[in-house]
């Protein structure tokens, strides 16, 4: 049996997260992320190019050998944190975790060590709501090119490269300039969605698209948690500090029973979630139970990081739901998340049966 996990954050860890939070702030700030989701631009390239260039964070996951920094789900989990409590819009999550995890499975040390340069992207066209373990829709290989439509694809548009499951049973890497990337209206518009359309397109074949696809969603769902962490820190501490300089009858609101039960509910909620997604990017990174923890992780995530975005809405009162304050990209953000790569409720049930603890 392996020794249990220490799920502190290492010094290291401490330190990343020191740097992203330093780059976020002169990359990310709060007008200019809400300025880019009212503009053509959804996506921050020089913010994506300070992470994946200008630190390396894009080939965290990736072997040294191949270009990448070797180190684990964890380091990356910090990073994830640190992304959701700037609610960036960057596609790290869907390039560098879940592109890449299906790239890892399929050993395409060329495109890896792309991907993990910075150089490129990488989508998987796979529908951001589809579960681990879920099914998914593929498009017609006919005479060696790709025919047929996808929808619901997280950061198509921001992908150089498309990682297309088939109908032959094989993934295969696709030029995005060989698809028509058509946007789609998405709530979440630091994270956009977008339809695929393939007319004969040329693919390489990377490898079997079900294993690929399967690890890449497991591990996209399990540092899924650790953005949703990060989000909903981020509002339970400028929910505080805004209650505590808010005053109503000459005292601070925060001083308010009624309110302060609701924080320390909040507060709660938040620090259950912290374990639960440092055990999932703990599990992914030892291969221990990571389905187990993955499933755990998203099934007590989503309903925690809505509940943080509408109590920052509702408690910073009006300012609260106006565009010029940044709450609503969390929630909208929170909404998103919540059914991004499996329902908690399809998770439930997933562990459920992990567990042999069925319905009655």
């Amino acid at each position: 049996m392996s020794a249990q996990p220490d799920l502190l954050y290492s010094e290291e860890e401490e330190a990343l997260r020191a740097a992203v939070r330093d780059l976020l702030a002169d990359h990310c700030d709060v007008p200019g992320v809400i300025a880019r989701t009212e503009s053509d631009a959804s996506h921050d390239r020089e913010a994506w190019k300070a992470l994946a260039d200008g630190m390396g964070l894009a080939g965290l996951l990736v072997p040294e050998a191949l270009g990448g920094q070797g180190a684990t789900h964890r380091e990356a989990a910090v990073v994830l944190e640190e992304l959701g409590r700037a609610v960036a819009p960057v596609p790290y999550l869907t390039s560098a975790v879940v592109a890449t995890e299906a790239l890892l499975a399929c050993g395409a040390d060329d495109l890896l060590a792309e991907l993990a340069s910075g150089r490129k992207v990488g989508a998987l066209a796979v529908a951001l709501n589809v579960a681990p373990g879920g099914a998914y829709k593929v498009v017609r290989h006919e005479g060696g090119a790709l025919h047929g439509e996808l929808t619901g694809i997280a950061d198509a548009a921001a992908a150089d490269v498309l990682l297309v499951p088939a109908d032959d049973g094989g993934l295969y890497a696709v030029d995005t300039t060989a698809a028509t990337v058509t946007p789609q209206v998405s709530l979440d518009l630091t994270r956009p969605l977008a339809v695929i359309t393939l007319d004969g397109a040329p693919g390489r074949l990377l490898g079997d698209a079900e294993p690929a696809v399967r690890r890449a969603l497991r591990a996209g769902a399990g540092l899924l948690a650790s953005e949703q962490l990060g989000l909903a820190e981020w509002a339970l501490t400028e929910t505080v500090r805004y209650l505590k300089e808010r005053k109503q009858f000459n005292r601070p609101v925060g001083g308010f029973q009624a309110l302060k039960h609701r924080l320390a509910q909040l507060w709660l909620e938040v620090v259950n979630l912290r374990a639960a997604a440092r055990n999932a990017a703990d599990a992914l990174s030892t291969g221990d139970d990571a389905d187990l923890a993955v499933t755990v992780a998203q099934a007590f995530a989503a309903p925690v990081a809505v509940h943080a975005a509408e109590e920052a809405v509702q408690l910073h009162g009006g300012i609260g739901m106006t565009w010029e304050h940044p709450a609503h990209l969390y929630l909208k953000r929170a909404k998103a998340d919540s059914i991004a790569y499996g329902t908690a409720g399809a998770h439930r049930e997933t562990l459920a049966a992990l567990v042999d603890l069925q319905a009655p």
